[in-house]
């Protein structure tokens, strides 16, 4: 039988997949996506949204528990986690629908099934009704990656967790342990913590969410804390020793080996690449570590394949698996001025709470790059939109280059911090300096006036502290 040919064929129908697809059509190419299991890939179906909609839930009940704080009345709060989960499962369904209709919009063919890469521009497609053989000029790898599994700390959905057991949960934990302390692991950990798990969190490295700025996430770990957290660092899990109703986990710190007892474990240690079974190694595609190695755009080095979003490697972000898709796109159409995406142009979000976000260097990345710096820092207690929220506690970072009053950086922990990001982020993409910045005439009263005193700070201007 003959093969379906395409101007373009892209594999993954995740958030950068589907991206791609759409702006490869809106560019006049002939398109088909393969898609294994859902459309909107992880991101949709089992990461970024429903997380947040059950982050949602437990943010509600923490807010229930203040009301008398507002002058406001709650009696006899509780939850139902099996209506939290279907809420959850509901949102994700909702949008998973959403793709669906915009590849049918975009004129974006579907192939739900496996595929496999059998030579160079052919991509042949196991679907439930035997096999379809495509053809294209240009080939889009965007198959994602799945969470690392550590031998002895495997997931079997009963006791032990990966994030997807953790979406739809077999029971409530009562006491939980989360290993690993990146986005996942501290957005469940926060999570269950708020429902009244009793909560440890494990992080081998220094300090938890170690990718953040070690201010931010030394504020982070003490409102963790004060909420009952407990967390442990430079602590490594040795081994879970699995009984019908629980886990004793050894850990080791400081050299000792400590036991502890729980009724459930979330691991969320990292991820890896899905590179099996595409056939790359036959056409030749470089793979380091589970990740494709590509140049700046997303070219593999074999001629019309790219690879984009978490197979070609961290930041593992679905805005940079998206944007990549787009690059992409233009690229193989002939657009002119495509430009690559800088990682530390991305921003990263953590929904726990107090939020998490940043964007740029930390302060010690820029000073360990050789810039000589001034760091301004606003906490949320000096203002009035954040004392009026009753979210006092929090902070904004941001460090400057000291010579060319360039942004570096910006951090911030607190209250909606992953939406305030965003005004540093297309600062830093417009190229602002301080100058800029302090020039900005910010609305008030709003947490983002914070970003606006806290440039002033690094530069001894601050008005409100």
């Amino acid at each position: 039988m003959s093969a379906k040919t395409f101007d373009v064929v892209v594999i993954g129908a995740g958030p950068g997949g589907y991206v791609a697809a759409i702006r490869a059509s809106q560019l006049g190419l002939k398109v088909a996506i393969v898609e294994r299991e859902h459309m909107g890939g992880i991101c949709l179906n089992w990461g970024c949204i429903p997380t947040k909609a059950m982050l949602r839930s437990s943010e509600v009940f923490h807010l229930m528990h203040r009301a008398k704080e507002f002058g406001l009345k709650a009696e006899g709060i509780g939850y139902d986690l099996d209506a939290v989960v279907k809420r959850s499962r509901a949102v994700a369904k909702q949008l998973n629908g959403g793709v669906g209709h915009l590849m049918k919009k975009n004129k974006v063919e579907v192939f739900m099934g496996a595929a496999t890469l059998p030579g160079k521009g052919k991509v042949s497609v196991k679907t439930d009704k035997g096999t379809e053989e495509l053809a294209a000029k240009n080939i889009i790898l965007a198959t994602g990656a799945r969470a690392r599994e550590l031998p002895g700390l495997e997931a079997d959905g009963k006791r032990v967790w990966t994030y997807k057991h953790a979406l739809q949960p077999p029971h409530m934990p009562k006491k939980l342990l989360v290993i690993g302390s990146g986005a996942i692991g501290i957005e469940f950990a926060s999570f269950y913590n708020t429902l009244g798990a009793e909560t440890t969190v494990v992080e081998v490295m220094d300090r938890i969410l170690p990718v953040e700025d070690a201010e931010i996430s030394a504020f982070a770990k003490k409102s963790f804390e004060k909420q009952g957290m407990k967390i442990m660092q430079k602590a490594i899990v040795k081994e879970l020793d699995r009984k019908a109703d629980k886990v004793i986990a050894s850990i080791e710190t400081g050299g000792k080996i400590e036991k502890v007892e729980v009724d459930t474990v979330i691991s969320a240690v990292g991820i890896v690449g899905n590179v099996e079974g595409l056939g790359l190694e036959g056409l030749g595609v470089k793979i380091d570590r589970t990740h494709v190695v590509t140049d700046e755009y997303c070219r593999t080095g074999v001629e019309g394949l790219y690879a984009i979003g978490d197979i070609a490697g961290a930041p593992w972000l679905a805005h940079k698996a998206s944007h990549e898709g787009v690059m992409v796109a233009e690229l193989i159409a002939g657009k002119n001025k495509v430009h690559p995406v800088k990682p530390e142009s991305i921003a990263g979000c953590t929904y726990c709470h107090p939020q998490v976000a940043s964007v740029g260097y930390s302060e010690a990345k820029a000073k360990e790059l050789g810039y000589e710096v001034k760091v301004g820092r606003f906490p949320f207690i000096g203002n009035g939109k954040a004392i009026a929220l009753g979210e006092p506690e929090g902070m904004v970072k941001t460090v400057f280059d000291a010579k060319t009053g360039e942004l570096l950086g910006a951090h911030m922990v607190g209250a909606e911090v992953t939406e305030l990001i965003q005004g540093y982020v297309v600062g830093r993409q417009l190229e602002t300096t301080e100058e800029d910045l302090m020039e900005t005439v910010f609305p008030h009263p709003t947490l983002s006036e914070m970003m606006h005193e806290s440039v002033l700070d690094a530069y001894d201007r601050v008005i409100h502290i």
